[in-house]
């Protein structure tokens, strides 16, 4: 879903590039640089996570960054705030159940590189 024409918004930019990502396997598209949320809402996906105590599903809610209804793992990164996550060709995206789990081998690298802590 795209606006075309607007009475008073000028729309005469041109559409951003259209990329190729996944949602919890299933191939999608969506536009780069728009917010991952509004692409998987695009795409019809309406439950982005599951809450931590009632495992209750979450979707958009505040659509800039203040809370955590849009919690999702994205490539293999949990509690991503996915409102305002811009869109990147290939990525990985799955719902989220609880408080999400962290992958210690994607930090690894990261442990030891500061020398100056």
């Amino acid at each position: 879903m795209w606006l075309e024409e607007h009475p008073i918004l000028d729309f005469s930019s041109k559409r951003p590039k259209l990329v190729k990502f996944y949602f919890e396997g299933k191939e999608m598209w969506g536009y780069e640089g728009l917010p991952i949320a509004a692409s998987l809402h695009a795409n019809g996906i309406k439950v982005y996570r599951y809450s931590t105590r009632l495992n209750r599903p979450r979707g958009f809610f505040c659509a800039i960054g203040k809370c955590s209804s849009c919690f999702m793992v994205v490539d293999g990164v949990p509690n991503v705030r996915t409102c305002i996550t811009p869109l990147r060709e290939g990525m990985r995206i799955e719902r989220q159940r609880g408080l999400g789990k962290i992958d210690l081998n994607l930090i690894q690298g990261e442990a030891g590189s500061d020398d100056n802590v």
